[in-house]
């Protein structure tokens, strides 16, 4: 979980992907319209890397298991 970060003075607390301003909700977003990682990362984020695609599912998935 150290690529998802919670700041409340950036996108008023959501959390992101560390070191960026890409929230875990805008991922999880374009995966539930149906792209796969590879087209998030070309066509969407660029900076992104698998690992932080399925950081954003497995952030998900801790919070679903509270």
């Amino acid at each position: 979980m150290d690529r998802i970060v919670i700041d409340p003075n950036l996108h008023f607390g959501k959390p992101c992907i560390a070191g960026t301003r890409i929230t875990v909700q805008d991922v999880l977003t374009l995966i539930a319209e149906g792209l796969s990682f590879a087209e998030i990362i070309r066509d969407c984020y660029p900076s992104l890397e698998v690992a932080d695609i399925q950081a954003c599912l497995a952030y998900a998935i801790a919070l679903m298991a509270c």
